[in-house]
């Protein structure tokens, strides 16, 4: 049996790649053969990501999509090199987003979360989370994330807690965690302290009002968007060197509607050159403010409640903030004191991220992390190098958080979360309890009724899922973990608050080897995404469409470290081409006795075609692995897409095709199915799917997710092999480009003699040369009706055609007098415009050299189409 034969021994593969017929069934047996389930007692070098949680309320959008692609790809290859990969998944409990969704849900009812009570709330929250939490999981699977799901953790499992109280007792006993009033983001609706992440800002259309304040020469006028606020002033400040008001530092004035004295303080912190130059000082109420009145130790004034509404004394007392700022500023106007109004005034607004509610600054009692000592320790990480941060560039960006980072708000007035276990007893006690610590009990005893930010405990992430308070085997296997991909936009929020808790809990062992921080995904014209605009791209439409191989690839073919990316439909409808392209290709290397049962022949046993598509391939391994070491996934994609594509199917391919006719099927089939085996290994981090179809259809193994990387061969590459045939690839691309012109359709064959071709070193490249150029062996009558010369570096092949009943002669004369007379027009019309003195003394010199350019490019194209014209036999 030849080896031709044997590739009716072979599974058959359809004519069609169909993704969706395909990518459940196979998923599904990748994790029934537990291939993603990491062994922990292995003696394999350990590789470990832990999955950037998603909320539990959370779908598969975009940015997910990209970052599980690369995070996906990583763990493959890994697994492939021999490594025992842990791939770790689960679930962010998401405070706030969470309890939201529950509270619409009992709104619906006609109900809310008082009228069920905390432990009544609680319970429906779980409920919810079990019914409608973690369809992401789902869709992740879909995508092809391949992640050990025996390992699923949530943020509040048994486990998990435990971790939490743990780390927050250590804290709170070494002097880290504290409880002190402070500023912080108060959403009125949510009524709970937000962090920083939970703040969106827009620029909103306001009212700029300028108030004085006092009379004559010791009064002062201070501007401000939220004038509802100066019922909470309790000083005015002016910088220090600011000559206009050496006079009024130290004194007092009049604080209108009020009648109270508040002093002019100087505090180096106020822009002289911004305003007025003063500015009305409200500790309570505004961050910038309550840092002045701690250094001037000015009294802090509360004159809203938590729900936005004043409960100063007076006129306006139980008025929403948005009903009191235009009437203090009708009572302002009414008394004189209003100096300017600007409006509208555009200014910078934050807002909920969960119902959108403008976002009042306020004073409150809450918890907080003294962060210097650890924030130090994150930064240190990264200066001595035991962490990476990819791109270096952005190390900047980490240390200017790690080195200003100020104390961190952990407390949140929600029911749905880590309670803060803080116990407080009847005569003033104040008892932090352990897990394993007895809870007091007994009359007058009551918990603290705040729950942690849901960045405390997805902080704890990188270690807690791995058991940590205990020393578990996983986590002695396999932290630190190696690569964390997420992100640039949450560098602070989430990275470096991982940074200081696993160097804190782990005995200064950092989470991470390498951070890779990738960017934003944006429409094609640079957009943000977002609902509103309308201009989101849904991940699940692109694979319902295209298949999880074609998405994946468009993602990844467009990450760099630190980069935003943009993506379009036409993008994802190209990868889905490529992976058409591939298909075909490798249909045709098994239909045509592609194997990789045995050794390749030797190098000298090879044509000049095999041995430069080996050092091609060869070349291929080496960039793939340096770009995948650096996180460079758009490089390493590109050079697979450009050598699949190019080299591989375009040439090389064409080649065979010939080499197999010509009685050189043996060492062709042989260097054919290494090449699509390497390759298909090299692809299969990014496109799993088609890739693990494919390879096992030729090699008959049992899966690329437990096959082994590829190294390059070591073998010197060949030069003049590479010389010779890209020298073909000039004399077919000249030949085809001479075709198109002479009015030759793709397909049509002509007659056509090469000569030189010895010479120059392509003689046995000639046959390849003419298959891929439709050129036929020349007859007895053989005429020469066009001819080509194409120059190489040996020196020049020349190519003659005969024309004879090839072309219709009357409609290529036709079509080509049409094209000279639009060229002659444009050359007439480009003359006529360079001889106009008037015109070119006003032209800008870039439209004159524009102009130029027409016109050069006009004679080229009528002197062309002349001598084709010439050339024509007469009709």
């Amino acid at each position: 049996m030849t080896e031709l034969d044997t590739a009716t021994q072979r599974p058959d593969l359809p004519a069609a790649w169909t993704p969706a017929e395909v990518e459940a069934e196979l998923y599904q047996r990748w994790v029934d053969r537990r291939y993603f389930e990491a062994d922990v007692k292995s003696d394999k070098p350990p590789f470990t990501i832990v999955l950037p949680p998603p909320n539990v309320t959370g779908s598969l959008h975009m940015g997910h999509a990209m970052n599980h692609s690369v995070m996906d790809a990583l763990s493959r290859r890994r697994r492939m090199q021999g490594y025992e990969v842990l791939w770790l998944p689960g679930m962010d409990h998401a405070g706030i987003a969470t309890q939201n969704a529950v509270e619409r849900d009992l709104a619906k009812q006609g109900l809310s979360r008082q009228d069920l009570g905390r432990e009544k709330f609680v319970e429906r929250v779980w409920e919810w989370k079990e019914e409608y939490g973690g369809k992401i999981l789902d869709q992740m699977k879909r995508l092809g994330d391949g992640i050990d799901w025996s390992r699923e953790r949530f943020t509040m499992d048994e486990g998990l807690s435990r971790a939490v109280q743990t780390i927050f007792k250590k804290m709170y006993d070494d002097g880290l965690i504290y409880q002190a009033e402070r500023i912080i983001n108060w959403c009125p609706r949510c009524q709970t302290a937000l962090s920083d992440i939970e703040v969106d800002h827009s620029e909103d259309e306001g009212e700029l009002v300028s108030i004085r304040y006092g009379d004559g020469d010791a009064s002062i006028v201070v501007a401000t968007t939220r004038a509802e606020t100066m019922l909470g002033d309790t000083a005015v400040a002016v910088h220090p060197d600011d000559e206009r008001y050496q006079h009024l530092i130290g004194t007092e004035v009049e604080l209108p509607l009020t009648g109270r004295r508040i002093p002019i303080v100087a505090d180096a912190h106020v822009d002289p050159k911004f305003g007025t130059g003063a500015v009305k000082v409200t500790p309570a109420h505004d961050p910038n403010d309550f840092e002045i009145g701690q250094r001037h130790n000015l009294p802090n004034l509360t004159i809203m409640d938590g729900r936005a509404t004043i409960t100063a004394n007076g006129p306006f007392l139980g008025l929403d903030r948005l009903e009191a700022r235009p009437a203090i500023v009708a009572a302002l106007r009414a008394e004189g004191r209003i100096v300017a109004e600007k409006r509208p005034y555009v200014h910078s607004v934050g807002h909920c991220s969960r119902c959108n509610t403008v976002v009042e600054p306020r004073l409150s009692l809450q918890w907080w992390v003294k962060v210097e000592n650890i924030a130090a320790a994150a930064s240190a990480a990264v200066r001595d190098g035991r962490t990476k941060i990819h791109p270096a560039e952005l190390n900047k960006r980490y240390f200017d958080w790690t080195d200003n980072l100020h104390d961190w708000c952990i407390s949140r007035q929600l029911w749905w979360g880590h309670r803060i276990p803080v116990y407080y007893g009847p005569n003033g006690e104040v008892v932090c309890v352990g897990p394993d610590d007895e809870v007091p009990t007994g009359e007058g005893w009551r918990q603290d009724e705040d729950v942690l930010d849901t960045w405390f405990s997805s902080g704890l992430w990188p270690f807690s899922t791995l058991g940590w308070p205990e020393s578990t085997e996983d986590l002695r296997k396999f932290y630190p973990t190696s690569v964390l991909s997420t992100g640039y936009d949450i560098l602070f929020f989430w990275v470096v608050r991982m940074m200081m808790f696993g160097l804190y809990a782990m005995d200064e062992v950092q989470p991470f080897d390498h951070v890779f921080l990738h960017g934003l995904i944006r429409d094609q014209y640079g957009k943000k995404m977002s609902k509103s605009k309308g201009n989101g791209i849904d991940p699940l439409d692109w694979m319902e469409r295209y298949g999880a191989d074609a998405t994946r690839f468009t993602l990844l073919r467009g990450t760099n470290p630190g980069s935003d990316m943009a993506v379009a439909e036409e993008w994802a409808a190209g990868s889905r081409n490529f992976t058409t392209k591939l298909w075909n290709a490798s249909r045709f290397a098994l239909a045509n006795g592609a194997t990789v049962a045995r050794p390749l022949p030797a190098r000298d046993e090879l044509t000049a075609a095999d041995r430069w598509i080996l050092d091609e391939l060869d070349a291929l391994v080496s960039s793939v692995d340096t770009n995948f070491e650096a996180f460079q996934f758009s490089r390493a994609c590109e050079a697979l897409y450009s050598f699949t594509w190019d080299e591989f199917c375009d040439w090389y391919l064409e080649i065979a095709k010939v080499q197999i006719a010509d009685g050189r099927a043996e060492a062709t089939q042989a260097v054919l199915g290494h090449v699509l085996d390497v390759l298909l290994r090299l692809l299969h981090p990014s496109i799993p799917f088609i890739t693990e179809t494919l390879w096992t259809a030729l090699t008959g193994g049992e899966s690329l997710v437990v096959a082994e990387w590829p190294s390059p061969s070591g073998a010197e590459r060949d030069l003049e092999a590479k010389a010779e045939i890209e020298g073909l690839k000039k004399l077919a691309t000249e030949i085809r480009r001479f075709r198109s012109e002479q009015g030759l359709k793709p397909g049509q064959k002509v007659a056509g003699k090469v000569r030189g071709a010895c010479c120059v070193g392509l003689l046995d490249q000639v046959p390849s040369v003419r298959a891929m150029t439709r050129l036929t062996e020349p007859g007895e009558e053989f005429t020469v009706s066009a001819t080509l010369e194409v120059g190489l570096p040996k020196g020049a092949v020349k190519v003659e055609l005969d024309l004879s009943g090839a072309i219709d002669v009357a409609a290529e004369r036709k079509r080509l007098a049409k094209d000279l007379a639009v060229a002659q027009k444009e050359l007439d019309g480009t003359t006529k415009k360079l001889g106009n003195e008037a015109f070119l003394a006003k032209a800008p010199a870039d439209v004159r050299t524009g102009i130029e350019a027409r016109k050069a490019a006009a004679e080229s194209d009528i002197a062309r189409i002349n001598e084709r014209l010439a050339a024509l036999p007469e009709a």
